[in-house]
């Protein structure tokens, strides 16, 4: 059957995780109308299942689990009365030729057709798997993602192994090698092909010291061995270019191999829409206001790009939500004239761009470094000309780094600003 709501909606919010909701609640209270879709029977997204603490502590200044955390911001979407769709899928997002979009949205009632004058991407991440890691071997049962693992556990109450080895140290399988330890499995270690562990350094500490579970720096699982279920796995050191070291092979018996080898913004939809999208992080190329290459179409959270903490996801989240509004009502956007960039150790920035001449005050830029530093330096330039070097004590892969560009130091006319980090004492 085929459903059509009569209804314009100033903003349709892709998603119901965390950037979904605090999308949909500060466009509406921008006075926006709001339709938020949720392809699962419950908002709350990934947080629905993270019952460890540790949510919340920039935001709330008290640690949360995820489902308190997402519980404060469903709250307020339902005090709003903001509408919303759930166990809905978005099948397309079409372009109208006099302007907004028309979603065909896939519900339990069949085929239902919304149409909006902008659209917020808030769709989030998925997990990689084996088949994009290369693992040789047969495909056995027991091969888990950590979100799967943690499903099981967390929302399911099943225990799917007794005996496991994890491979990739993200936060997840860090915090899944200490949540499957809890609940009585072995977990024999964790194997990291990198010199260095991909998730925050709190979860090393937390999850893998306190509980003995030993982290195996520049190895790697080389092959899965079992037809039926996974019997064992074979490990291997790792040279500079992360090629196996012939005779450092060894087996490890287990029953699970539980993989953590990181995250991939969720952007089907976006690309089929036609945005340009970043080839480093994976998620859509935005301005300063989260817009998207598609005017009307807005991006924030892990579909933009992967975030490590769900405090930054709201806030940028609300920003999108806001701006989405204020895009409805002024009824133009922006036009950005100015590009940003990493470079030396700078993998990316977002934004990626940015309009100088409407833009905020101030705007966060947000960027990965792509290998650990240790006293180093952030050294930011407009057209070549030095604008500020903060100094940084430490910078990892896995956590995330922020600098707050001003408008005011922006020089007139200025094309390029440029994010790097350099080694070295100060000049």
């Amino acid at each position: 059957g085929v459903v059509v709501s009569m209804k314009l909606y100033d903003v349709i919010v892709l998603g119901g995780g965390p950037a979904g909701l605090a999308a949909a609640i500060s466009a509406s209270k921008e006075k926006a109308s709001v339709l938020l879709i949720e392809r699962e029977a419950k908002m709350g997204g990934i947080l629905k299942q993270c019952i460890h603490d540790g949510f919340g502590l920039l935001r709330f200044g008290e640690r949360l689990t995820g489902p308190e955390y997402a519980d404060r911001f469903l709250k307020e979407l339902l005090q709003m009365e903001i509408d919303y769709r759930t166990s809905a899928f978005v099948l397309n997002a079409k372009k109208q030729p006099g302007g907004g979009f028309r979603l065909e949205i896939q519900t339990q009632d069949g085929i239902l057709y919304e149409e909006c004058s902008a659209l917020v991407l808030a769709c989030g991440c998925r997990e990689k798997t084996a088949r994009q890691v290369w693992i040789h071997g047969d495909r056995p049962a027991g091969v888990y993602t950590a979100g799967t693992a943690q499903h099981f556990v967390n929302l399911m109450g099943c225990m799917p192994t007794k005996k496991c080895v994890i491979l990739g140290s993200g936060d997840i399988g860090m915090i899944m090698a200490r949540r499957l330890t809890l609940e009585g499995a072995q977990v024999e270690g964790v194997y990291e092909i990198k010199d260095a562990p991909a998730g925050l350094a709190r979860n090393v500490a937390q999850c893998l010291n306190d509980y003995n579970i030993p982290l195996h720096l520049s190895t790697t699982v080389t092959r899965v061995i079992g037809t039926k279920r996974v019997e064992a796995v074979e490990v291997c050191q790792v040279d500079g270019s992360m090629q196996p070291i012939a005779g450092t092979e060894r087996i490890i018996d287990c029953d699970a191999l539980i993989l953590s080898v990181g995250l991939l913004p969720e952007n089907e939809l976006s690309r089929e829409a036609g945005v340009q999208m970043d080839s480093v992080t994976g998620g859509p190329v935005v301005s300063d206001d989260l817009s998207t290459s598609l005017p009307g179409v807005f991006a924030c959270g892990n579909v933009l790009h992967v975030h490590d903490l769900v405090d930054f996801v709201s806030q940028e989240a609300a920003k999108a939500g806001e701006n989405a509004a204020h895009y409805i009502l002024s009824g133009q956007g922006e036009t950005a004239t100015v590009r940003l960039e990493g470079k030396n150790g700078v993998r990316y920035t977002v934004p990626q761009q940015l309009d100088p001449h409407h833009m905020a005050d101030s705007v966060t830029v947000r960027f990965r470094v792509g290998r650990p530093y240790q006293k180093a330096a952030l050294c930011v330039y407009t057209d070549g000309k030095l604008l500020r070097r903060v100094p940084k004590r430490i910078l990892t892969p896995g956590e995330m780094e922020q600098f707050t560009l001003r408008r005011e130091e922006l020089p007139e006319g200025v094309r390029t600003v440029t994010f790097q980090i350099e080694e070295g004492e100060a000049k």
